[in-house]
């Protein structure tokens, strides 16, 4: 009797463990769900979808999760709302074994209401954070503050983002990028492409004509804007819709429009020197039908670079992907930086 006590007990105690175990286990999947932040970088609102990890500073750094970062630098407008569904994709995919983060650009977010759009107005004095180099020193500093120096880097840049990309690989060479892959990338001779002799004029010189139209739209209440944005984006990917309704603010295109104009001034002459001192970390991922990097610059680089990793797109995949092939494209990154990751 006294034995088979003490085995009811052990069998007690052991269906505890297992249901404690359990518990820990539903939590920490819990952790890994979707987290949005909103913090100051360089004194400007800036939004943060976090996938996975949501502290690297944390002390568990014998974590896979810990030691490999996939960073997103996304495109202009820089809301990361655009890439949920890309993000989610990529982490499910690698076993959920590494954080997955995007960073907004410098003022592309509607702060919540504890927060304004810069915490100190000095900010706009001492530098030009909602400009282009003004962005990129943006990611640096986010870099430094949120990441520890030891965390391997995949960067994904799209559009813009990949500019951003190959200038903090040639401010800060010391990151340690495992790999960069730049999807639809604007590097060069934006103002001469067919979107950019478009809408350089607009954002050069005729983007405060729109401000008051945006100022009027933006007093139209929450729900009527979002009724609108699924109007207007009927068979978009439905979390972009969110993205869409949240960037419909005054400030943010405003941002937005001038860093544009930023682009189609600075974005010239591709910088061949950085890109042949890190061609081993570099993916291009090139649009067939790209009217902001038309296929005529994927056969000069990839002449110039004959043995770099690019790729023209054969799906019919459109710049803005993530409006509609999010999922796809995540299919792809991640049968690109497997390879990579495994033997982390």
């Amino acid at each position: 009797i006294v034995g088979q006590e003490c085995c009811g007990a052990s069998e007690s105690m052991y269906l505890t463990l297992v249901q404690l175990e359990m518990a820990s286990d539903n939590v920490e999947e819990k952790s890994d769900e979707s987290c949005l932040e909103h913090l100051y970088c360089c004194g400007a609102a800036t939004e943060v979808l976090k996938f996975g990890t949501r502290d690297l500073f944390h002390p568990r750094k014998t974590l896979v999760s810990s030691r490999v970062l996939i960073l997103i630098i996304p495109g202009n407008p820089g809301v990361v709302g655009f890439y949920k569904t890309f993000m989610e994709t990529i982490y499910q995919s690698l076993g959920r074994r590494c954080a997955v983060w995007a960073v907004s650009h410098a003022g592309h977010c509607t702060p919540p209401d504890t927060m304004d759009m810069v915490k100190d107005p000095s900010v706009l004095e001492s530098g030009d954070v909602f400009g282009l180099n003004g962005q990129i020193e943006h990611k640096l500093a986010f870099l430094l503050e949120h990441v520890p120096r030891n965390v391997n880097l995949v960067l994904v840049g799209h559009s813009i983002g990949c500019y951003i990309i190959l200038e903090l690989m040639k401010r800060d060479p010391e990151l340690k990028v495992l790999k960069s892959l730049l999807l639809f990338p604007t590097i060069e001779r934006m103002a001469a492409t067919p979107q950019g002799k478009v809408l350089t004029p607009v954002l050069c010189h005729l983007r405060y004509v729109l401000y008051l139209p945006i100022f009027l739209l933006c007093l139209l209440p929450e729900s009527v804007i979002t009724c609108v944005a699924r109007l207007a984006l009927r068979g978009v990917d439905r979390c972009t819709i969110p993205a869409v309704v949240s960037l419909l603010s005054t400030d943010c295109v405003a941002n937005a429009m001038y860093m544009g104009s930023q682009e189609m001034r600075m974005v010239l002459d591709r910088d061949d020197s950085t890109i042949k001192k890190n061609l081993n970390k570099l993916l291009f991922y090139y649009g067939a039908t790209d009217h902001w990097c038309p296929v005529q610059y994927y056969h000069d680089i990839k002449r110039d670079f004959p043995s770099g990793d690019f790729h023209l797109c054969e799906r019919g995949i459109r710049h803005a992907f993530v409006l509609d092939a999010g999922a796809d494209m995540a299919a792809m990154v991640t049968q690109w930086v497997s390879g990579d990751l495994k033997d982390l």
